[in-house]
């Protein structure tokens, strides 16, 4: 079996004897100890496992559970352990100031996902927002959505949780 190298939250990693067609959320949590991208449904549906590749100087939201670590050697990776580089992103900051999370699985892929939107100036309005597929099961979509809302500097109303 062939080696992969690729870059991860700005380090190179080497993986050896592994299934080239295994999926890149598998080398990261169990190979790499990379434990936010999370395993919901191994199918590309509910995006727990969303990390970012750099694509022509973007950073695209991805996900990782099909993913093919043969596809992944050469190229670049950031995880939510390395969205904020120093500090807290945004949307991560965000996420901390409207309370978003409830039960919290959904949340590294629903952020990643959000953060890419945000870097790369897609516009973020409600019709963007509703094109976002992460599934939360939880049901926070307001929070979540209000939170994109902050991160981007948005205007629109925003849901605070009660306490």
């Amino acid at each position: 079996m062939p080696d992969y190298s690729f870059t991860v939250n700005g380090r190179t990693v080497s993986v050896a004897d592994v299934e080239p067609d295994i999926g890149l959320l598998h080398v990261l949590r169990d190979l790499l100890g990379i434990t936010g991208p999370k395993y919901g449904c191994g199918l590309d549906v509910c995006k727990a496992c969303t990390c970012h590749v750099k694509e022509d100087g973007r950073w695209v939201a991805t996900t990782t559970c099909n993913y093919a670590v043969a596809d992944a050697d050469g190229r670049e990776f950031r995880t939510i352990e390395g969205l904020g580089e120093g500090g807290l992103h945004p949307v991560q900051q965000a996420w901390l100031d409207l309370d978003v999370a409830q039960c919290g699985f959904c949340q590294p892929g629903q952020i990643m996902t959000a953060a890419a939107m945000i870097d790369n100036g897609d516009p973020i309005d409600d019709e963007a927002i509703d094109g976002i597929e992460n599934i939360c099961r939880c049901g926070t979509y307001c929070r979540i959505r209000s939170a994109i809302k902050v991160a981007a500097g948005a205007s629109g109303p925003i849901a605070r949780r009660v306490t």
